[in-house]
């Protein structure tokens, strides 16, 4: 099944994104469901699925399957598509590629979902801590930094600092930031945190250098401790609580 899967899951990613030029692409919102090279794509679809699965004609069915229903899925995302809505519509386009490729998948090689061993202490344990890391400890940490938000802002007015970030940015970066950590903590790859926090310095060095403010520095590199520092206390305890005999049993 774990082969069978993965056949299907790599035709996916070669047919859709790593033999599918920008050009095709472009013309295909341009021209619709009429583009020549909408055609040319599910071809590619149909030629990749017929060599990975060998040309074996037990899954002729299946291969039919997800051929129509990937041009049909690709005609109507097209059809909809618009700047406001082309990420949602990318997003949703590929989970119903994937939900094609899951059933086909099943009717081939039937599999059940254990939900005992989703639902383990283990992994209830893994859940709420990756949601304290991503989500809780941000709001923590503007909380804890509140004090010295309020001396950060007026002395970046008065010497005319111009915000450039991008909107949220910083939000999404504390949220990788921690789970590249936390992750590296699992895996007991201590290196690679030096690793991160050595580039984090380098890409702020710059602003710290042309703000020149003193209380900026301090309040970055607080920031920084503290995310670490969450963290690193995250992982190690998902480590010390999965390793008793109560996650165990």
């Amino acid at each position: 099944m774990i082969v069978f899967a993965l056949k299907l899951v790599l035709a996916h990613i070669l047919g859709d994104f790593v033999l599918q030029p920008s050009k095709w692409v472009k013309h295909k919102m341009k021209h619709g469901w009429k583009s020549k090279y909408l055609l040319a794509h599910v071809g590619v679809h149909l030629i990749v699925l017929l060599i990975l699965l060998q040309f074996d004609p037990a899954y002729f069915l299946g291969i039919t399957t997800i051929i129509l229903t990937h041009y049909a899925i690709d005609a109507l995302k097209i059809k909809f598509t618009t700047k406001k809505n082309s990420r949602k519509l990318f997003v949703a386009d590929q989970i119903a590629h994937l939900m094609v490729l899951n059933l086909v998948l099943y009717y081939y090689t039937p599999y059940s979902i254990d939900f005992t061993e989703i639902l383990s202490p283990q992994s209830l344990l893994l859940i709420t801590l990756l949601f304290f890391v991503t989500y809780v400890a941000g709001i923590l940490m503007r909380v804890a930094l509140q004090p010295w938000q309020d001396a950060i802002e007026p002395a970046s007015k008065k010497e005319n600092v111009k915000s450039t970030s991008l909107a949220g940015a910083g939000k999404i970066i504390g949220i990788l930031e921690r789970l590249f950590v936390f992750t590296f903590i699992l895996l007991n790859t201590w290196s690679a945190i030096g690793f991160l926090i050595t580039a984090k310095s380098v890409f702020r060095f710059g602003d710290l250098t042309e703000g020149k403010n003193r209380r900026l520095t301090e309040y970055v590199l607080i920031g920084t401790l503290l995310s670490f520092g969450i963290a690193i206390g995250c992982g190690l305890l998902f480590r010390y609580l999965s390793a008793l005999d109560t996650f165990n049993a």
